[in-house]
């Protein structure tokens, strides 16, 4: 039965991130695909190159909320009397790993939809939206220096990575202090690797100082 549910929570959770809101409110409001233009991504900051800054902040909230949703789902499905297991004498829920599962789908999806022929954007909307969901202080602390860095240097590259690692910064301290589950620590590092992975182009662009910048 266990496996069937962690089988649920990741399918569910890939499609909900596979939903490619900046595709769809760029065709439903502007009549364009914005596969065609800019990064060729489906996310917010592409969309609001090419549509307006109004858009690209509605993007930035669907897809908080569908990543966000997908985790809180997960801890529906598999809830906290599902029990434990331990691993080198650390007790983990199986309920914060099914939603450390379900997160990483969600930006899996997020990146390779399949409702857009697996082609979406670099995770980090869907990122935050699931911190928002199993750790919010690091969540909203990571949102602040995105916006923060990416104001101060036009580059929302920049400020999205700087984000991604301050929010697993700040999770360090709160699994020693205050007992948040480790498990988050490994999905974090796991996700911003991918997000330097996603954001290669952008970085190699920086290097060169020819990095598209904001408005």
């Amino acid at each position: 039965m266990m496996i069937a549910e962690f089988v649920a929570v990741v399918v569910i959770a890939y499609l909900l991130g596979s939903i490619p809101f900046g595709l769809i409110i760029g065709k439903l409001k502007k009549g364009v695909d914005i596969r065609e233009y800019g990064s060729g991504k489906t996310g917010a900051t592409n969309l609001m190159r090419v549509a307006g800054t109004k858009l690209g902040v509605l993007t930035i909230v669907l897809d908080v909320i569908k990543a966000g949703g997908a985790v809180m789902l997960a801890a529906v499905i598999i809830d906290s009397s599902s029990g434990i297991f331990t691993i080198d004498g650390v007790s983990i829920y199986w309920q914060h790993v099914a939603q450390a599962a379900a997160g990483l789908a969600a930006v899996v999806g997020h990146n390779w939809p399949v409702f857009a022929k697996f082609k979406g954007g670099r995770g980090v909307t869907a990122y935050f939206g699931t911190l928002f969901a199993i750790c919010p202080p690091a969540g909203i602390f990571g949102a602040e220096v995105v916006a923060i860095a990416a104001l101060r240097s036009r580059h929302m590259s920049m400020g999205s990575i700087l984000g991604a690692l301050a929010s697993w910064c700040l999770m360090v301290p709160l699994t020693i202090i205050y007992n948040f589950p480790p498990i988050y620590l490994a999905y974090g590092l796991v996700v911003i690797a991918l997000l330097v992975y996603q954001h290669q182009d952008n970085i190699k662009r920086i290097r060169q100082g020819i990095e598209r910048r904001l408005w």
